[in-house]
């Protein structure tokens, strides 16, 4: 199905009505747990102990995907320092798309360009879909979507999906830390790096009270962010 920009703003007001009733919020629950992936599951685990702040990442990512200025896919947010010198150091969190499995931008998506793509379980936007209404963008807890100055499209991260996965590589962030404080792979593979580190460290994922099921997993450096 395929919406214009002009059919969506000529019903976003009705739209709108229907979002905010219950009804519409308790599809919106029940879909979330109707949604299947029928291949791999693509996850990602930040190792903040690891993490020295570099940002590496942050320049291979926009390298790689032809990220514009002024907006970002990934940042690496820097706090502290925590404690007194000469044992003072800081934290470094990473800001990125948390691949939910339970994704409130594709639930108030109104012309399904926000989606999770069953074969990987990547939360992914298509470009030809979006209207760039932004309801994505207030829906997401991690405020991590933008939309595009270039495409006029909602953006984020979406694993390099069309550059590196394609080229059967890893996403340019992996690829690119110096210090392997980032791992990925198949969330449902036991042999997989990814799996293996989950299951013997102690990770969190960031606000998973929210019922979001994130597929970001995080190995703590001091207080774990709630």
């Amino acid at each position: 199905m395929s919406c214009s920009r002009r059919q969506f703003m000529a019903g976003m007001s009705a739209g709108a009505l229907i979002m905010m009733t219950g009804p519409t919020r308790s599809l919106a629950s029940s879909l979330a747990h109707t949604q299947t992936i029928d291949g791999v599951r693509y996850g990602m685990l930040h190792d903040e102990q690891a993490c020295i702040g570099c940002t590496a990442c942050m320049d291979a990512c926009r390298e790689v995907n032809q990220v514009p200025e002024g907006v970002s896919r990934l940042e690496i947010i820097r706090s502290g320092p925590v404690g007194e010198y000469p044992d003072a150091e800081y934290h470094f969190f990473r800001k990125s798309c948390q691949h939910c499995e339970n994704a409130p931008c594709v639930h108030v998506c109104p012309t399904g360009a926000s989606h999770i793509r069953m074969e990987d379980g990547i939360v992914d936007v298509d470009a030809d879909l979006c209207v760039g209404c932004m309801y994505c963008l207030a829906a997401c807890p991690y405020q991590v979507r933008f939309i595009n100055p270039v495409t006029r499209v909602a953006d984020k991260c979406d694993f390099c999906r069309k550059t590196n996965l394609a080229a059967g590589k890893e996403p340019a962030c992996v690829e690119s830390c110096p210090t392997k404080a980032l791992v990925f792979g198949n969330l449902d593979d036991p042999d997989n790096p990814l799996s293996q580190r989950l299951v013997k460290e102690t990770t969190y994922r960031y606000k998973q009270a929210l019922g979001t099921s994130p597929k970001m997993y995080r190995v703590p450096k001091g207080e774990i962010k709630s």
